[in-house]
């Protein structure tokens, strides 16, 4: 994407948790916060980050990884300087509809840790990205209590006490509000959808941001607005539209039967209208064709040949056949034209054939599943992500798709971080790190 090419003029600074393979860290830096410290315990995802840089002008300085248990983690010892802002997606497992639903119970939630963390650091803006199982009626009580605790991390919880009796507390608190500014945040959440934003992925998400109460920050000034819209992708693709001209290779038996099945658009709707004001949701088929940084610079074909041999095609990373795909009732591929499914990691694999694309070709073979379709390459599903093609991602195939599905795609990660920048800016609360030294 175009934001990844720009070069990096510093606004501030950020620490990133749960970096996994780099997508909120990438996001983050895109938008100008130097990296002060970033953790990971997954030793493939730690070893991802290791091997690419920041900014690939400036091999001097890479990433400021501390690998291990964030619980190991001292904040105060490891981080010298302000932090601008905490960034972080902690597991989200135990709130997903792929886990085992424990939520507060599962030892995996580290939602504690990134209170901890602001304890630690006083950070002026907290960016967290979660799944929307969060918001799913068994754990909303429970999701209240998140926001409660990022409003008020420094009213720490007794150890004898549960959550709801610490939730009370909070909440007594933030009535009257009597607790400093200084160690009190102003929270918003928000459902997003990562499409709504051009990512090639339907990909629904919640994205917390808070900022330190002292600082006045109007963030519904500066909030991210969508824009991207299903309503304009339709009206693209309808006969002659833009879409297939950005397309022209397409056979004209596909082009025919994408036409058939879309849906019909109420043009005398005020809110279609609206959303025909967006730029048109981007498909799988753009993905691999190229957008943004990677405009004008499709991935090689993956021949039959490839998948049966698992051979790398052309010269872009990671970008190798695969063989076995199967489709069957529930498990059904991706379709081309229109934004990938939700890119997962499941420990057993993806229930719902996320990594598996229709082709145009019906008769393509994948050996071992059946005919017109195949699992997608690693590098495919990394542009689904809006990861760069430069981004080398560590381990073998498994967890490669691992470290992707657990990411935070990049470029909507960027628009939140940049809007923090621009929210942070407004109030005079950024400087560059360069003159702080």
């Amino acid at each position: 994407m175009p934001e990844l090419r720009e070069e990096h003029q510093g606004v501030g600074t950020c620490v990133e948790l749960f970096a996994g393979g780099g997508g909120l860290a990438m996001a983050v830096h895109a938008a100008g916060f130097h990296p002060l410290l970033v953790n990971e315990y997954a030793k493939r995802a730690c070893e991802t980050l290791r091997i690419n840089l920041p900014n690939p002008a400036d091999p001097t300085k890479p990433w400021p990884l501390i690998a291990g248990d964030v619980r190991d983690v001292d904040f105060t010892d490891a981080v010298s300087g302000e932090v601008d802002v905490l960034a972080g997606g902690p597991p989200c497992q135990p709130f997903s509809l792929g886990g085992a639903h424990k939520g507060m119970e599962d030892e995996r939630n580290m939602f504690p840790q990134m209170f901890r963390a602001i304890r630690e650091m006083k950070p002026k803006a907290v960016i967290c990205e979660n799944v929307r199982g969060l918001l799913r009626p068994s754990f909303k009580p429970y999701f209240k209590y998140i926001l409660n605790e990022m409003r008020l991390p420094f009213v720490e919880r007794d150890d004898e006490a549960t959550w709801e009796d610490h939730n009370e507390i909070l909440e007594k608190l933030l009535a009257n509000e009597s607790v400093d500014p200084s160690e009190r945040y102003i929270v918003k959440e928000m459902e997003v959808n990562a499409a709504d934003y051009g990512v090639p992925q339907i990909r629904n998400r919640v994205i917390i941001v808070a900022f330190r109460a002292d600082l006045d920050v109007e963030w519904s000034e500066f909030m991210p607005k969508k824009t991207h819209s299903e309503e304009s992708l339709i009206h693209s693709m309808r006969e002659g539209g833009p879409y297939w001209t950005r397309h022209k290779d397409v056979p004209a038996n596909v082009r025919e039967r994408v036409i058939a099945d879309l849906p019909a658009l109420d043009y005398e709707d005020e809110k279609v209208k609206e959303k025909l004001k967006l730029e048109p949701w981007r498909t799988l088929r753009d993905a691999i064709a190229g957008i943004d940084e990677n405009e004008g610079k499709p991935l090689p074909y993956v021949t039959e040949a490839a998948v049966k041999n698992k051979l790398l095609v052309g010269d872009v990373p990671d970008h190798i056949g695969w063989p076995g795909a199967r489709m069957y009732t529930g498990h059904t591929p991706n379709l081309l034209d229109r934004p990938a499914k939700t890119v997962k990691a499941g420990v057993h694999g993806v229930p719902g054939g996320e990594s598996v694309m229709r082709l145009d070709d019906a008769s393509f073979s994948n050996f071992g599943g059946g005919d017109g379709y195949r699992y997608m390459t690693v590098r495919e599903t990394a542009r689904v992500m809006t990861f760069p093609d430069r981004w080398l991602l560590d381990g073998p195939r498994g967890e490669q798709m691992r470290q992707l599905g657990n990411a935070v795609p990049v470029k909507l990660g960027t628009a939140f971080s940049k809007a923090v920048a621009e929210a942070l800016k407004s109030v005079g609360a950024l400087e560059d790190p360069e003159k702080r030294k």
